[in-house]
């Protein structure tokens, strides 16, 4: 993730982040800067969703998938999880709320040290499922909005969808449950972008992430309704000014963009312009940051409990938490494992002559998608040639 906030308004410093490093524990906050090689661990706990998306990583459907984890087998992950000291577990779906263990394993999940999260679609959260959810430890839960009510609807394939959103947002921000609103940003919502940055102030929601779209899943027919190259620009310009003044009228919001690393040398670039003094400072942090974390600082998890390089990424499994620790499948000698975590040594194209690649490495999944090779220059990187060579 790229904080906007945190580079725009220096609201992270990185004699701050050095300090919780060599501390061995970072907090919620920096967690994006941390250097610890221990990864947020994305665990999609069902594939059954009560929405149908047009998005969809997994394509998830309103039904009973078999070989999902048992209780005691979820349990047994979560544990070796704890020993491992992962800094963050996000229970994610399809839709998690539709699990009825969702409670009792987000429990064990703090207990064990965990920062438990939730990712979910909002619908089925009231205010007696918010209380069980703060009761039981989790400590964010972020839901998905994709646009004003009319583009939400659709897109989700419900009527009313947003409506019930917004109030599983309400009734968790009611339980002093922090809770941020998720946006896939493409062609179909962009223009509703200020709108719902308008809702997040208004309704004082304190965290706003905007996700560039990844081609995989049922994303992957959308992929031609993904921005273009003009778009992202006016996007992330609009993304600047907007955090900016967020800050500057005190309204108490952190904005991210998170899935186009490229964001992060468009920040640089643009603080480069307005204050060059902070340059260097943002280049360390981006360093630390490290560009994509697939592989690296971030994991995956499927139903079934097969492990991925990100969510993104299915149809490549490392391993299995059934027949060995999820500690153990992460820390051995995978290929595309030892690949990932020196990505600047084998990306291509304009990623590989791009004077930022360890800062960034582009999206090896939309690569793959549209050159049939992972290591491919990323589609979607917008950057012209002379931001690119840090010539700006």
């Amino acid at each position: 993730m790229i904080g906007c906030t945190k580079l725009l308004c220096g609201t992270a410093t990185v004699s701050e982040v050095m300090k919780h490093n060599e501390e061995g524990k970072v907090p919620a906050n920096l967690l994006q800067f941390s250097e610890i090689n221990r990864p947020l661990v994305v665990w999609n706990m069902t594939n059954r969703c009560n929405l149908f998306c047009k998005h969809c990583y997994i394509d998830a459907e309103d039904r009973r998938y078999k070989n999902e984890l048992t209780t005691e087998e979820a349990r047994e992950f979560i544990s070796d999880l704890g020993k491992m000291q992962v800094p963050v577990l996000l229970f994610s779906g399809g839709e998690p709320l539709l699990r009825d263990d969702i409670f009792e394993l987000g429990k064990l999940a703090a207990e064990k040290g965990l920062r438990p999260v939730i990712s979910s679609n909002g619908t089925l959260i009231d205010d007696a499922k918010a209380k069980k959810i703060r009761e039981s430890g989790f400590q964010y839960v972020g839901i998905s909005i994709d646009g004003v009510e009319e583009t939400h609807d659709e897109f989700r394939n419900q009527k009313g969808a947003f409506k019930k959103a917004l109030e599983g947002i309400r009734a968790c921000l009611d339980n002093g449950i922090k809770t941020g609103i998720r946006f896939t940003v493409n062609k179909y919502n962009m223009a509703d972008l200020p709108v719902i940055l308008e809702l997040v102030e208004r309704e004082k929601i304190p965290r706003f992430c905007m996700y560039h779209l990844v081609y995989a899943g049922r994303g992957k027919s959308m992929a031609d309704m993904d921005t273009s190259t003009q778009e992202k620009r006016e996007i992330l310009n609009f993304i600047i000014s907007k955090t900016v003044e967020l800050f500057q009228k005190g309204v108490e919001v952190e904005i991210l963009t998170t899935d186009n690393h490229a964001d992060g040398i468009f920040l640089l670039n643009h603080i480069r312009q307005k204050e060059p003094g902070r340059a260097d400072e943002i280049i360390k942090l981006l360093n630390m940051h490290g560009g994509c974390s697939a592989g690296t600082k971030f994991a995956n998890v499927d139903a079934s409990g097969n492990v991925h390089p990100c969510q993104f990424w299915q149809d490549y499994t490392i391993g299995n938490v059934r027949e060995k620790p999820f500690s153990r499948v992460w820390n051995s000698d995978d290929e595309l494992l030892m690949k990932l975590r020196e990505k600047e040594k084998h990306v291509k194209g304009k990623c590989g002559i791009c004077t930022y690649k360890s800062l960034c490495g582009g999206c090896r999944i939309r690569a793959r998608e549209v050159y049939g090779d992972i290591w491919a220059e990323d589609p979607a990187c917008y950057l012209i040639e002379e931001e690119r060579k840090g010539e700006i």
